[in-house]
């Protein structure tokens, strides 16, 4: 009776990296995390089967150079997408999804004017307040503004779509924003703010005649 080589019962170290890597994080930048996202690429067949058993799967998106975690496709046709764990820890409020809409149209600005995955995509926080007030309205100080844009760009960090805010008020927004959502779910969402937005204004009360 052959007995069974040892080696084979074990999956490569640069396998089980890569795969942990992706299920603590989400996705594998090839700009940041070279080796392991070449590992997972390379393992794809590897990373299918240690996903598999979550209902898991690992999509590529060779252009813009990511790898990321998905509710893999037959798991979602029988139950219900929206109650496995992955999507469930990823739910945003409102707000959360206004920023990341925005996010998304700079970002497809950017690909169209330099071009799929040719560099990170840069904005500056002075440059998205105004559509985030267009949208939700003026605090009534710089100050409440810059502090509430901050906030949720502290909370979208923590899902790998921006980066730090740097020294010169200025951030990243990293490419899994452009599978994040449905891009027709997040304009339907903009227009709804937008509608709302209108409709606030029209019922506030005109400002007094002055005496």
């Amino acid at each position: 009776m052959d007995e069974q080589n040892p080696d084979d019962a074990f999956t490569p170290r640069h396998i089980k990296d890569a795969a942990l890597e992706l299920l603590k994080y989400g996705l594998l930048e090839s700009a940041s995390k070279p080796n392991l996202y070449r590992a997972a690429v390379t393992g794809n067949r590897d990373i299918a089967r240690i996903l598999e058993p979550l209902d898991l799967a690992m999509k590529i998106d060779e252009l813009r150079g990511i790898a990321y975690v998905a509710v893999a496709a037959q798991a979602s046709e029988v139950d219900d997408e929206w109650s496995h764990p992955l999507v469930r820890r990823q739910r945003m409020n409102l707000e959360q999804s206004l920023l990341v809409a925005i996010l998304r149209q700079q970002f497809v600005v950017h690909e169209q004017e330099a071009g799929l995955g040719t560099s990170a995509a840069t904005v500056a926080i002075e440059d998205l307040l105004p559509h985030l007030q267009m949208y939700l309205g003026n605090l009534g100080s710089d100050a409440q503004e810059q502090k509430r844009l901050r906030g949720l760009l502290e909370q979208l960090k923590g899902y790998g779509l921006v980066s730090e805010v740097d020294a010169h008020d200025q951030l990243q927004i990293r490419p899994i924003i452009a599978h994040l959502a449905n891009p027709e779910n997040l304009t339907n969402l903009l227009h709804t703010f937008r509608d709302a937005s209108h409709r606030a204004s029209a019922l506030s009360p005109p400002d007094a005649d002055e005496s």
